[in-house]
């Protein structure tokens, strides 16, 4: 989901642009009715670049035109929702992992034809997590972001450091509504607990830390202007909210956590009803190639799920070697089996004994 400051707050809400007219249809039926423009939803921001990068370049190599609709997580799940599988009016969508849980939860994406997708065998292996119906075609990796003039690596690596009195008021984290939220809990819990849903642990922890937390945080915007201007000395955050402040030459880096070292994916899905389920095929498949993966690192700042895709120094000068194998490098993705029933026990439990402090 992104290019850092510009393209990464998975989870924060946004406007829902509504749904493009189309007629005809494609794939089997393009001699009877006509080609169809192929509906792609995805994320409200970054979405020039990922024109540029993935779009584009698709409709000069199949001829299948693209009609881009944009809107957040939450927006776009609703309208979804409310066609219940009925003429959905997209073909794709382009979605984080927690929201495409909750859309499987509700019977609203169709299983992808494995066989219709060859790139798929192309990719990682934790792109191809049977818990979800769609593939992971990008992925976000949870640490700390901070400023070098004033801690060390080792420090901003430690979850002792929100708890640090040295530091008291100068500190931030990202609230459970974003995406950061839950791998931060997941992270503690890890750390702290018996694993990452040991919510009891984790919330206890971070309750005790809140008194000297400046923010909680539900945008990239928040964090990054809290950072640069010197008000806070490190916060929890994706790697993404540090690509454009470290290639700036700002005294600002990212460090993955010492241990509790989660990520988030994003997921591409075809909507159960999707009116051109062989040009999403095709989409997906494009999607995942080399070509794209590589393009989509480049203009938009997403970290690529197919191996042989080209990483740009502005990604790895960030993350490091952590981008060619995340999971060698000691991260893990969370199950969504275990997020989606707790979310709203979860939601309200953090503003009582976290945020609430």
């Amino acid at each position: 989901m992104h290019r850092t400051t510009r393209a990464l707050a998975l989870g924060v809400a946004s406007a829902f642009l509504g749904v493009a007219a189309l007629t005809g249809c494609s794939g089997s039926d393009d001699e009877q009715e006509g080609t169809q423009t192929l509906v792609v939803s995805t994320f409200s921001f970054g979405v020039e670049a990922f024109q540029e990068a993935v779009i584009d370049p698709f409709t000069a190599e199949t001829g299948i035109q693209v009609e881009v609709e944009t809107g957040s997580n939450s927006d776009r799940l609703s309208q979804l929702q409310l066609a219940a599988g009925d003429n959905p009016g997209i073909d794709i969508m382009l979605i984080s992992d927690y929201y495409a849980a909750l859309g499987q939860e509700d019977d609203l994406f169709a299983e992808v034809d494995q066989s219709a997708i060859p790139n798929l065998s192309e990719i990682a292996d934790f792109a191809v997590d049977d818990a979800y119906n769609g593939p992971a075609y990008s992925y976000q990796l949870n640490g700390t972001l901070y400023r070098t003039d004033e801690l060390s690596q080792e420090q901003a690596a430690s979850w002792d450091l929100y708890g640090d009195a040295a530091y008291s008021g100068r500190l931030a984290l990202p609230d459970i509504s974003v995406t950061a939220g839950q791998l931060a809990i997941s992270g503690v819990a890890a750390t702290y607990g018996s694993g990452p849903y040991d919510v009891d642990t984790a919330f206890a922890k971070m309750g005790d830390w809140a008194p000297g937390i400046l923010q909680f945080y539900s945008s990239s915007t928040e964090v990054t202007n809290l950072i640069t201007q010197g008000e806070i000395v490190a916060a929890d955050s994706l790697n993404g909210f540090a690509t454009d402040l470290v290639a700036s030459g700002e005294p600002i880096a990212w460090t993955p956590p010492s241990e509790g070292a989660y990520m988030a994916t994003n997921r591409v899905m075809i909507p159960k009803g999707a009116a051109n389920v062989d040009a999403a095929n095709t989409f997906i498949n494009y999607l995942l190639g080399v070509e794209a993966q590589s393009k989509s690192a480049e203009l938009v700042g997403d970290l690529p799920v197919n191996p042989g895709a080209t990483i740009p120094d502005e990604l790895t000068d960030v993350v490091g070697d952590i981008a060619t194998d995340p999971i060698a490098a000691g991260y893990q993705a969370l199950d969504p089996t275990e997020l989606v029933p707790t979310r709203s026990e979860w939601v309200d439990r953090f503003a009582r004994e976290v945020t609430g402090k």
